[in-house]
């Protein structure tokens, strides 16, 4: 559940700065990329856990308001629903503490949920446990399911972070996500450009001879995504590198567009578009969820990512 509070600028170490009023929604990584998956058009599933609490329940009802599937969801009792307390700026910049709770609780039940429909593409956050994330890729891979693993937050560990997104067919991380993985700043799109490339030869290492028949992506065969926020994003794969800049848009809050974005590139590639066309997309769908206040009520559908950017992106017939 993200609770969220806008103020003039953002507050420095030690200072307490007045916001106007709180506003408490559902959100999370996962449930704001099911929600905005499910918005362009895609037939979407939810594997994860929340509380016994005040929270759950509602956090629930909206999956299924979105036409959700919920039945991987699972309540733990005597455990709180995860938390995101937001703070955003007049500019649209955030900052966000997560509480993860019962996210804390996902491990191999929640993975085998998440692959108990029809093959698709599995889309995985890392706010919760890497062993929950390490079992879903290893499962897609028996399963023959492609994997795009958004690594935000990134593990403390870089090195045991780069071994587990190794097992992903995408990966995907912002600016400060690649620096953490690479040890040294990344900034603007062409930072982002040159971080994509470093972080797919990273991975290509990792997965090493066989990684497919270990439960990895094969080696040589992944992608590699770094977004640079209002600069757009940049991708490495085996058939090159691509950039794509950002669009023009009037935003007002960017909580969530990586969400959108992640979503949007997630449903491009099971809709069968090229990697370039699906990157394109996605920063489109990012942009656009900068234009409204809020995140699963920013999320955009399809005609708000063409009204916004006049990108019609490559969605599910009839999204």
């Amino acid at each position: 559940m993200d609770i969220s509070v806008s103020v003039a600028r953002l507050p420095g170490p030690g200072e307490t700065i007045l916001g106007g009023q709180a506003v408490i929604a559902p959100g999370g990584k996962g449930a704001n990329q099911a929600v905005a998956a499910a918005r362009l058009g895609a037939d979407t599933a939810m594997a994860g856990c929340v509380g016994e609490d005040e929270f759950g329940g509602p956090i629930l009802l909206a999956l299924a308001a979105e036409g959700i599937a919920r039945e991987g969801v699972r309540r733990v009792p005597g455990v709180a629903t995860g938390l995101a307390l937001i703070t955003v700026d007049a500019a649209g910049e955030n900052m966000i503490t997560v509480a993860p709770g019962a996210n804390g609780e996902c491990g191999p039940a929640e993975a085998d949920a998440a692959l108990g429909g029809p093959p698709g593409l599995l889309v995985i956050s890392a706010e919760i446990p890497s062993a929950a994330i390490a079992a879903a890729l290893a499962g897609a891979a028996r399963r023959g399911v492609p994997t795009l693993l958004n690594l935000a937050p990134v593990p403390a560990d870089a090195e045991a972070a780069v071994e587990l997104a190794a097992g992903a067919d995408w990966l995907v991380v912002n600016e400060s996500e690649a620096a953490a993985l690479l040890g040294h700043p990344v900034a603007g799109l062409a930072g982002a450009a040159e971080a994509a490339t470093a972080l797919r030869d990273l991975l290509t290492v990792a997965a090493g001879p066989g990684a497919r028949e270990a439960g990895q992506a094969a080696a040589g065969r992944g992608y590699a995504v770094v977004t640079a926020g209002s600069h757009g994003a940049a991708l490495a794969g085996p058939d090159g590198t691509d950039q794509v800049p950002g669009f023009a848009v009037a935003s007002v809050d960017a909580v969530g567009a990586g969400d959108a974005f992640v979503a949007a590139l997630a449903v491009g590639l099971a809709a069968g578009a090229a990697p370039a066309d699906a990157l394109r997309a996605a920063c489109a769908a990012g942009a656009t969820a900068t234009t409204r206040r809020g995140t699963q009520t920013a999320l955009p559908r399809p005609a708000d990512v063409r009204a916004a950017t006049g990108v019609a992106g490559p969605w599910p017939a009839g999204a």
